[in-house]
């Protein structure tokens, strides 16, 4: 009997134990972000907290987050996915889906290019867009990576970016320029996904383009000094 008292007093102490941490835990509003497949209808697996201080960073690299990098998927952290999501035309759910997690430029498409792409990337990015915001010079790098998918441009990143007249840095010798870090960062994104471009396979700075067929093109972005088109 004496047993019997005692697993109940145990019993009633951790379900009180459980009780508080539950009522902190939403008192707190602390949620932890999910991972969805599909159409975000189907929960594959909890995120991390090392995954969400990813999602963290690059918020915060962008502007959309001013909290800490602590893993904690709260109130902060969501209203910051929300916001990015609106303005990359996202769906406004605040979940950190395979969509949002390719806008952010954290899929994991890297793995099917070599180094020497990655630098050569890097490279031309450095040449024809340092000095530009970041997300300007992650637009250049998306453009070579719409061209090498499209059939009327050389289906490699070499093969686009050595293309006869294709970018100017290739013509001045400035893609012989050693990339910085940004650079690569910007590689490394649009390679995992992240095309602020939506598509566009052409850009240009109108204050010094010299060819009038490019101005025929259609606009769909401005980002710092360079027009994104299709």
């Amino acid at each position: 009997m004496e047993e019997c008292k005692f697993s109940k007093k145990k019993f009633r102490f951790l379900f009180c134990l459980f009780t508080v941490f539950v009522f902190a835990f939403v008192l707190t509003g602390t949620v932890y972000s999910v991972k969805y497949i599909g159409d975000n209808s189907k929960i594959v697996a909890v995120a991390t907290t090392s995954e969400n201080k990813k999602v963290q960073q690059k918020l915060k690299d962008l502007g959309y987050y001013k909290g800490a990098i602590d893993g904690i998927f709260g109130k902060q952290t969501i209203s910051a996915v929300k916001n990015f999501q609106r303005d990359y035309g996202l769906v406004v759910d605040g979940i950190v889906g395979k969509k949002t997690l390719s806008a952010l430029g954290l899929g994991t498409s890297v793995g099917k290019y070599s180094s020497s792409d990655i630098y050569l990337l890097a490279k031309c990015v450095h040449a024809e867009a340092r000095g530009e915001p970041y997300v300007g010079q992650v637009a250049v790098a998306s453009v070579i990576l719409n061209r090498v998918k499209n059939a009327n441009f050389p289906n490699t990143i070499s093969g686009v970016i050595y293309q006869p007249w294709a970018f100017t840095a290739v013509n001045d010798g400035q893609i012989n320029l050693e990339p910085n870090q940004s650079a690569y960062n910007a590689a490394t994104d649009a390679m995992n996904g992240w095309d602020p471009t939506y598509g566009c396979i052409y850009y240009y700075n109108p204050a010094t383009a010299t060819s009038k067929w490019i101005f025929s093109r259609q606009t769909v972005v401005t980002i710092g000094k360079h027009v994104f088109a299709i």
